[in-house]
């Protein structure tokens, strides 16, 4: 079986090793022998999984999406962090930033974000001011394509003024040491949105795809703590129709086509 994991850990070493005890346990359970790789960007997860190069992947919902309009790809799962499967897109700024009105005060600023294939670091931060009437290119000093720990350390270390995050990235880098809660602010958080799908390829088994659902959602909090990372606490059943409100994102910035 083939797998793949995309960047939720800060370099792809990171987040094989972070990963590696769950997807053992997972080739254990359904009898195969299995290959992991961790993409560098959430684009890359996106694109092997359309192309058939993996089985299963455990990917962002934006990637998700996308694989799913490209190739058919299916949502079996999606993962629970600290209980909920839910998480936040937000915005962070530099702790001296003066932001009263938000994003008015903000207009000209500098502004980093992620990678175009990132949920809560493009799609969900474009939509938002999109929604607003606003084009974040023209609007701040603009840039993209740097990693959520990047854009972290850029903020905290005074080399752009706001980047986009998520909030469990956020947290995961102060509880290991490699950012102060102090170093940067949340200035604006996004509505819940669908955390992680694990999806399988167009044209896997259709029977296996349920067992592998079935493993998944039977994992119980206490499994959880020994295979995986800190704060993921199981999966829940999904389908496609979990990740609507990414997929009507998708449509409102122009990305994807009315179905």
């Amino acid at each position: 079986m083939r797998f793949g994991v995309g960047p939720l850990q800060p370099t792809p070493g990171e987040t094989k090793a972070a990963f590696e005890p769950f997807f053992k346990y997972l080739a254990q359970q359904l009898g195969t022998t299995y290959d992991l790789v961790a993409t560098t960007d959430w684009a890359g997860i996106s694109v092997a999984l359309a192309n058939e190069q993996i089985d299963l992947a455990w990917m962002g919902p934006w990637g998700y999406v996308l694989a799913n309009t490209d190739s058919g790809a299916q949502a079996v799962a999606t993962a629970k962090y600290d209980g909920k499967p839910i998480y936040h897109a937000i915005i962070v700024g530099r702790p001296d930033l003066q932001i009263n009105t938000w994003p008015d005060d903000a207009k000209g600023l500098r502004i980093a974000f992620a990678d175009v294939g990132s949920t809560s670091g493009w799609l969900i931060p474009t939509a938002w001011f999109k929604s607003k009437g606003i084009d974040p290119k023209t609007y701040f000093k603009y840039s993209d394509g740097a990693t959520h720990a990047a854009n972290e350390i850029a903020v905290a270390n005074g080399q752009t003024d706001l980047a986009t995050d998520f909030d469990r990235n956020r947290n995961a880098m102060i509880e290991g040491g490699r950012l102060d809660a102090k170093a940067t602010k949340i200035i604006w958080t996004s509505d819940p949105l669908p955390n992680d799908a694990m999806a399988v390829r167009k044209g896997f088994d259709p029977e296996l795809a349920q067992h592998i659902q079935q493993v998944l959602v039977s994992i119980t909090e206490e499994q959880a703590k020994q295979i995986l990372p800190n704060h993921y606490t199981g999966f829940v059943a999904a389908t496609h129709a979990n990740y609507k409100m990414i997929e009507d994102a998708g449509i409102s910035v122009g990305r994807l086509k009315p179905k």
